[in-house]
């Protein structure tokens, strides 16, 4: 594609880019993101060569220090998911850590994990060297270029205005940095960006620096929250004050960026960060004799989760975005290729639903924002443990009728703003939040959750889920063109997926249809926008005469689970629930007590259950009027990780975990819900027939394991025949990997 135009507002590398530190790692603890990086990296070393530009790229490799035995089991857990990385990773001990780092204090230093091939590159000749390709192969840059307006037309092409005159584009992508939410708010959008201070010291010539025969690798010091790398003789060090003393931007939140700001710097506050540096003195101690020469504070842009907002948006045609770079040196390789790919495709090369602009929604607000970006910089550096929760701007104004009822029995997690039982606890349990990389104190709740269902009866709220009702005289049509299933018959249920038009899975999705041409689609809390984009796509491009409405917020769900749950709810129910009456995969309107509910006889724990969709303000009563109900039954309360480990063992496949943009249908074992024979050309069918005909490469399969304190999350590699697997496929979150991966 060469019709591309980029829009700059004054020149290139305003804002963000030209007082970067310019770090690149291949290192990132997400499984795809780290194919991003490593996209960036192998990009940047032969740009010189492409181009004929000089990037000022070092690769000393960098290591990660660790100073507690939390750290170092952090960094075992790493180890467990390298093997899905053609990059390199070790744990290193102290001895090799002093001899490729000498100037370190290796007083309290246990470990460290080692990249080789990670360094720093200067931005603004990265940057020229990027442009100078883009121009050899057709690009257009046009600076000074500010965008003052943007228009949408009907065909869902733009109108692109600028002082010179108006561009005419296909599709727009906005990259504009700290810029990006007034260039959003043109097309009534707002992006939950905000701009943070982020401050690093630069030193003069240092003796013992100028004396080493080789450059220092970069070091990341995880407790003291900084990264030190060399600049020259001297030592270049930034680090990460904590929430309560970093800095936020706001008078940009609520005024706008100044209209000239571009390559202006905020007034330094070496007070601000003393404690980092103090600690940093401490651990390479020539420091205490170093000059500060220059100290950077320059603003970067963030969004609540510290990842950026990457693809295109929900709601609006042909409007794609990335922003909210944190780290966007080494992002920028590998999202211009990943956006490239995309939109000459017309499907991401790669599952990052993690950058999904659509994660975010109305229920996104500024200050919602602003409290995310103060805990996310202040977390740069804390211990990433598995199913981590992060508390600030919690809870949202997207609350289940049930919050209320609930929170002061159980730990809640987070999902899509949403408040969701995790796991309850019982009088005399340790109720605290208390991550770790072994067992913990949820884990024996769990078990006690996961019996309740099994053996008596359970209830769980599922409000969160994502809800669309669509209608309309091509709705079977647009549904049949989506869905490699077929559609289900009036009154009925099934699972769904669509696929890409590579054959991979997009999205798995319950269908059902409620009356003639009239459907209720359900999807995970996390999938709801994204899967609702491709929707809404589908149907304008096919000019289907449909109407599609998300009913998520209005609707509440209520799960019931277990051998007594018909006993439970024949009690408040005049519609015999019997197994020849209401069948698996049913659906009916009906009333429980006076409140009236759809209910599906469908659980994702794979026993006996149903789910009652509701309004959302019936929930509390609802819940009351079951829980009472089945007190003889001894009814009580389950989580999502009871209702993980339950789905797990029958097999059931999540979006995410077993199956997502990485894998296709027949390779996850979904054959029964693929029919290829059905008439209508769904998409994806041409693909996967081809792949069928070639035969899978690889499949899903269960692994049992021995363990005692240490259990899979997903994603670790697995181990056969000694070797790491090169192309490993774990069981979601039942892998093969043993206790030995943090015990070793």
């Amino acid at each position: 594609m060469k019709d591309v135009v980029l829009l700059e507002k004054s020149e290139l590398t305003a804002g963000s880019t030209w007082h970067a530190a310019g770090l690149t790692t291949y290192f990132h603890p997400g499984i795809n993101l780290k194919k991003i990086h490593y996209t960036s990296i192998k990009l940047y070393e032969k740009l010189e060569e492409e181009t004929g530009q000089v990037v000022g790229f070092h690769q000393p490799g960098s290591i990660r220090i660790a100073t507690t035995p939390v750290r170092v089991d952090e960094f075992k857990y790493q180890m467990t998911r390298t093997g899905w990385h053609a990059t390199e990773q070790y744990i290193i001990g102290p001895e090799k850590i002093q001899e490729m780092f000498p100037l370190l204090n290796m007083d309290k230093i246990l470990a460290g994990l080692y990249n080789p091939g990670d360094g720093h590159i200067d931005p603004y000749s990265l940057t020229m060297a990027l442009a100078a390709g883009a121009r050899k192969y057709g690009a257009l840059l046009k600076y000074p270029a500010p965008v003052t307006s943007l228009k949408p037309r009907s065909d869902g092409t733009w109108d692109v205005e600028t002082p010179q005159g108006s561009v005419r584009a296909n599709r727009i992508v906005n990259a504009a940095g700290f810029w990006a939410r007034e260039v959003g708010k043109m097309v009534g959008l707002e992006h939950p960006l905000i701009p943070v201070q982020h401050q690093y010291v630069v030193t003069s010539t240092i003796p013992e620096v100028k004396a080493l025969k080789r450059e220092l690798p970069v070091l990341r010091d995880l407790e003291g929250s900084y990264y030190l790398r060399q600049e020259r003789d001297g030592l270049l060090f930034g680090p990460y004050e904590s929430q309560e003393k970093m800095k936020v931007q706001d008078s940009w939140v609520t005024s706008g960026v100044p209209a000239g700001f571009g390559k202006e710097l905020f007034e330094s506050d070496l007070d601000r960060i003393m404690e980092h540096v103090e600690v940093a003195m401490e651990m390479v101690p020539v420091l205490k004799k170093a000059d500060i020469i220059n100290i950077v504070n320059g603003p970067i842009t963030y969004s609540p989760d510290i990842l950026p907002m990457v693809g295109p948006h929900q709601g609006i045609r042909n409007y794609w975005v990335a922003i909210g770079f944190g780290y966007g040196i080494i992002h920028a390789g590998g999202v211009g290729k990943y956006l490239s790919d995309w939109i000459l495709h017309g499907e991401p090369p790669f599952d990052l639903i993690e950058l999904d602009p659509n994660r975010y929604g109305k229920w996104t607000t500024t200050q919602y924002t602003e409290a995310k970006a103060r805990e996310s910089y202040g977390f740069n550096n804390i211990v990433g443990y598995p199913k981590e929760e992060r508390f600030a701007g919690r809870p949202t104004q997207r609350v289940s009728g049930l919050y209320k009822t609930l929170e002061s029995k159980c730990s809640m997690g987070f999902h899509a703003g949403w408040e969701q039982p995790h796991w309850f606890y019982k009088p005399g349990q340790d109720t605290q939040y208390r991550p770790s990389f072994r067992r913990t104190n949820w884990f024996e709740p769990v078990g006690s959750e996961y019996k309740q269902v099994m053996q008596k009866v359970g209830v769980i709220d599922l409000s969160p889920f994502g809800k669309f009702n669509i209608k309309g005289q091509d709705s079977v049509r647009l549904l049949d063109h989506l869905f490699a299933n077929v559609i289900p018959k009036v009154g009925f249920t099934n699972i769904s997926h669509m696929l890409t038009p590579k054959g991979r899975v997009y999205a798995e999705l319950t269908v059902s249809h409620q009356t003639p041409g009239e459907f209720l689609l359900i999807t995970g809390s996390g999938s709801e926008l994204h899967d609702l984009r491709w929707i809404e796509e589908e149907a304008v491009n096919g000019g289907y005469d449909v109407e599609i409405k998300n009913i998520t917020d209005e609707l509440g769900v209520l799960g019931i689970a277990g051998p007594h749950a018909r006993k439970v709810l024949q009690k408040l129910t005049a519609e015999d629930l019997s197994d020849d009456v209401f069948k698996f995969l049913q659906t009916k309107s009906l009333k429980v007590s006076d409140i009236p509910v759809t209910a599906i006889r469908i659980s994702y724990t794979g026993e006996l259950g149903w789910e009652l969709y509701h309004r959302r303000e019936d929930s509390a009563a609802l819940y009351d009027i079951v829980m009472d109900a089945g007190q003889e039954e001894g009814i009580d309360n389950f989580g999502t990780y009871a209702l993980n480990a339950l789905r797990l063992e029958k097999a059931f496949r999540a979006w995410g975990s077993e199956m997502n943009c990485d894998t296709n249908p027949l390779e996850a074992g979904l054959d029964y819900f693929i029919k290829l024979n059905k008439p209508a050309d769904f998409i994806g069918k041409q693909a996967l027939k081809q792949i069928k005909a070639k035969g899978l490469k690889r499949r899903l399969v269960c692994l049992t394991l021995a363990t005692d304190d240490v259990d899979p999350e997903g994603n670790e590699s697995i181990w056969f025949d000694g070797k790491w697997q090169k192309e490993p496929w774990t069981w979601g979150k039942a892998s093969g990997i043993t206790s030995q991966s943090l015990d070793d």
